[in-house]
């Protein structure tokens, strides 16, 4: 990928197009919520319909898997999310697109499993990631705060180069005069590194967030050596989580960019900033 040789973006840059929720189900409430059906049922009248069983999915949280790990496939990750509301309305119609079946990358093979195969909540989807990548769940969102505020219509790293404008953002029409956007959605993505994927990943919140962390495990799981080739803060080594999110703003290992980044995460991380009001309400 290009990103080699130079840094993936610079978050300073992006606007929203248009513009607290916890995982809330614990195993003693899928119990509570199992008698319940069973009185309903048992009271029903004859020939009522059952009534509909509770939410499926999963009681526990979705942790980072180390390196050398199996990943859980599309199918297991979407029968463990836990059910979510929404808060980011205008996120509905990326929300219930799904991507394409993608290649392997002569650098990356975990591009082969990115499908965006994947509809619900922007929380849900965020949990699918989550369990697919092996990546712990409030990492997810924390980092897709950072990124987007959760808003798949985020557009950023505005540009005078008319080459690497996103798809249906060609120069001036997203009201700066002469620049267009080269990163969209909720993990801007950015059009000049990601160019044979943009497509879906304007289209799909799900597909958006699958290549960006197929490229997250591909780095965790120790394949980037080129790392070690590049201006570095430290040398290059699988298993590093925090590496890896810094890589994905910056290109680089734990440079100045990079470390600033990690810690902006780390602090969304470190107070739930998708649980405040401030984050309800934007």
């Amino acid at each position: 990928m290009v990103v080699q040789t130079q840094p993936h973006r610079f978050a300073d840059r992006r606007q929203h197009g248009t513009g607290n929720r916890r995982p809330w189900r614990l195993a003693v409430t899928v119990a509570l919520a199992a008698v319940v059906v069973a009185t309903a049922a048992a009271c029903a009248p004859p020939g009522a319909p059952p009534p509909p069983p509770p939410p499926t999915g999963g009681s526990q949280t979705f942790p980072t898997l180390p390196p050398g790990s199996a990943l859980p496939s599309d199918q297991d990750c979407r029968s463990r999310v836990r059910a979510a509301a929404e808060n980011r309305a205008t996120n509905a119609t990326a929300n219930h697109t799904v991507g394409h079946a993608t290649a392997a990358e002569a650098d990356n093979p975990f591009t082969a499993r990115v499908t965006g195969n994947m509809t619900g909540t922007t929380d849900e989807i965020i949990q699918w990631i989550a369990c697919k990548w092996g990546i712990a769940e409030d990492v997810v969102r924390a980092q897709v705060a950072k990124e987007s505020w959760w808003h798949q219509d985020t557009l950023g790293d505005f540009t005078t180069d008319a080459s690497a404008c996103a798809p249906k953002h060609p120069i001036g029409v997203d009201g700066r005069p002469g620049q267009c956007p080269e990163s969209v959605g909720l993990m801007q993505d950015r059009t000049q590194y990601m160019r044979q994927w943009i497509d879906d990943a304007l289209a799909s919140s799900a597909y958006n967030m699958d290549i960006a962390y197929a490229i997250w495990r591909n780095c965790f799981e120790g394949n980037e050596t080129w790392l070690n080739t590049v201006e570095r803060g430290r040398q290059y080594g699988a298993g590093d989580a925090w590496g890896c999110i810094g890589r994905w703003f910056s290109g680089r290992w734990y440079t100045q960019p990079a470390n600033d980044y990690i810690a902006g995460v780390q602090d969304y991380l470190n107070r739930r900033i998708w649980t405040t009001s401030d984050f309800a309400n934007g």
